[in-house]
């Protein structure tokens, strides 16, 4: 990971707020959180927070896609979020006691995140009626898109599942840039619940809009963050697209 100077002024933050429940905020109070912020470059298949982490954290994302997931003592892993340009994360760090994170953060691909000090963030919102409301907004997103999954993951369409999939299987066992799944048509009709001429008519659809490339056993993701909006697509009144 590296750091870079003050954000203020750089349109693609500006871009980030305004998709952010920080976007009702006041100009200068924006301003203000910005200033003493510091820009962080991740690089694909970097872990940025690990479960079991105590340090308070409020992040924005600029760009990029980072998976949110937790881990079973056999080693599986089960995908809880997937963050896009404008997420926030950490904002339950802030008013927690005795946090841990209760999840890992990892990036899909590169990705640029903004962190704001959490000192500034308390200090201001216990003053600051409009940072408060904006932040319970925040909260609140985050606890009806965890309730919405549960139905999510269970009436989603063949098409759903089998982007869910693909991209979890890929970031699970990825070290680098390359997202590849190594499975067959028949294995991932399996895992997905659904037969394999079925699969093949969605992989087919994947492959002509760009999506994936595959191959013998072997299947790319060419576009993870359009994967991510199939598999995990906006709920209907939700100003960011976070799960």
């Amino acid at each position: 990971m590296r750091t870079s100077d003050s954000p203020v002024g750089d349109p693609a933050i500006g871009v980030a707020v305004a998709s952010s429940h920080l976007a009702s905020l006041p100009e200068k109070t924006i301003a203000r959180l910005l200033a003493p912020a510091m820009l962080v470059d991740v690089t694909a298949g970097s872990t940025i927070h690990r479960e079991g982490d105590k340090r308070a954290h409020f992040e924005l994302v600029v760009f990029g896609l980072l998976r949110v997931f937790v881990t079973a003592l056999d080693g599986r892993t089960l995908t809880v979020r997937y963050c896009r340009p404008g997420s926030l994360l950490g904002a339950v760090s802030l008013f927690t006691p005795a946090f841990a994170m209760p999840a890992s953060v990892r990036a899909v691909t590169g990705a640029r995140i903004l962190s704001i000090p959490t000192p500034l963030i308390q200090d201001t919102v216990s003053r600051d009626p409009a940072l408060a409301r904006a932040l319970i907004d925040e909260l609140s997103d985050r606890v009806m898109s965890f309730v919405a999954e549960i139905p999510g993951s269970a009436f989603t369409t063949v098409r759903q599942r089998v982007a869910r999939h693909l991209l979890d299987l890929a970031s699970t066992v990825q070290t680098g840039p390359d997202l590849v799944v190594t499975a067959s048509q028949q294995q991932l009709a399996d895992s997905v619940g659904s037969v394999r001429e079925v699969v093949v008519r969605v992989l087919r659809e994947l492959r002509e809009e760009m999506m994936v490339e595959t191959g013998h056993g072997r299947i790319v993701v060419l576009d993870p963050a359009r994967l991510a909006a199939e598999g995990y697509p906006m709920r209907q009144g939700t100003k960011v697209p976070n799960t």
